[in-house]
């Protein structure tokens, strides 16, 4: 779904391949309480902050978890989407608010669903 797409530029008009490439705890990197999601997009990173209280957000209200993947897949639909509305290209940080990662955590479930299976993680990695 979310983990490799093309999506087109609001203003450029120009075709983005985003590439998921990986999930980082962001205490460590940036001292924030957020896991990062890193896509290449068109070879340029970009990264999609996800706030750790998303997570106990999710574990209150459904008594599930957000995993590796599935946060790969809510910060993919969050890209394609913010590409799609006309983001800021020069940013490589995006930070999701909690109630951004829930309505995304929502919609890719829906659509998994409606698909049978969630995607597996990792995708492109040459062995």
């Amino acid at each position: 779904m979310y983990e490799e797409f093309h999506v087109t530029d609001r203003w450029s008009g120009e075709d983005l391949h985003c590439r998921w490439k990986a999930n980082i705890v962001a205490i460590a990197t940036r001292h924030a309480d957020a896991v990062d999601v890193r896509f290449d997009v068109n070879e340029r990173p970009m990264w999609i902050a996800l706030p750790c209280d998303a997570w106990l957000e999710q574990k209150k209200r459904t008594g599930m978890v957000i995993t590796d993947q599935l946060a790969a897949q809510i910060a993919g639909r969050y890209l394609k989407q913010i590409v799609e509305e006309g983001y800021d290209a020069r940013r490589e940080v995006y930070t999701m608010s909690v109630p951004e990662v829930l309505e995304h955590l929502d919609a890719v479930v829906n659509e998994a669903k409606s698909q049978g299976a969630m995607p597996r993680l990792p995708v492109g990695i040459d062995g």
